[in-house]
């Protein structure tokens, strides 16, 4: 008997939590809010307790659920109207890349890595960082990406003399300010011939640069300050 009142409650659970989710609006989990998480994160709880005990009334757990329906549903309604709040509740739009400059505080801040950027790059269909002139985080921890004006695609006739080159990604041989040794040695490169490409660009020690790359297809060497 005990089977099936658990089996009972669980498909009762499965089509009530469905209805609280339509209700809640549909939503992907990139765009959820701090309020939806918690919502969505307590729900769970209370659902676990009912499934674990048979012998608490459904309408103990129900009316808890129910309330915090009611209460994401009108915080999403302040939120709606109040830009303020909104702010404050999922933060602003933040710039890690602003006219091809990496903005290292900025990402230092919000404990977010090279590693982290690159990698959203990638899933953009960009392989270089020197080709952004603009990529921002966006509050829901999606990555906006905006490539120079000279990056377009190419014509076929311009595609034409470049296809038997074999794609590869630029290899990161400065980051934050320490010179990455494996990244020489893939390029076939010493220090000492990084430091005169350094100082080709104006800088004078490897300190002073937060990122620098260099891509085979073009021979040379982008680098990124540090911010003063």
């Amino acid at each position: 008997m005990d089977i099936w009142v658990s089996v009972l409650r669980t498909i009762f659970l499965y089509f009530f939590i469905i209805l609280i989710m339509r209700l809640m609006g549909k939503r992907e989990i990139g765009q959820l809010s701090v309020f939806d998480l918690i919502v969505f994160f307590m729900i769970a709880e209370i659902s676990v307790f009912l499934l674990e005990d048979s012998n608490m009334p459904l309408l103990t757990g129900l009316a808890p659920m129910i309330t915090l329906v009611v209460l994401q549903i009108a915080c999403s309604m302040i939120l709606l109207k109040s830009s303020k709040l909104r702010r404050l509740v999922d933060g602003d739009p933040v710039f890690l890349i602003k006219k091809g400059h990496i903005q290292d505080k900025q990402m230092e801040k919000l404990r977010y890595n090279m590693d982290d950027l690159m990698q959203q790059l990638r899933e953009k269909n960009i392989a270089n960082l020197a080709d952004v002139e603009f990529a921002i985080l966006e509050p829901s921890g999606k990555l906006s990406v905006f490539p120079k004006e000279e990056v377009q695609p190419p014509s076929r006739k311009e595609l034409l003399p470049t296809i038997a080159k074999k794609f590869v990604l630029p290899t990161a041989v400065i980051l934050d300010g320490k010179v990455q040794k494996e990244g020489l040695e893939e390029i076939n490169q010493t220090i000492f011939w990084l430091k005169q490409q350094i100082q080709k660009q104006g800088y004078k020690d490897f300190k002073e640069i937060f990122y620098a790359s260099y891509h085979p297809n073009d021979e040379e060497l982008y680098i990124d300050p540090k911010d003063s």
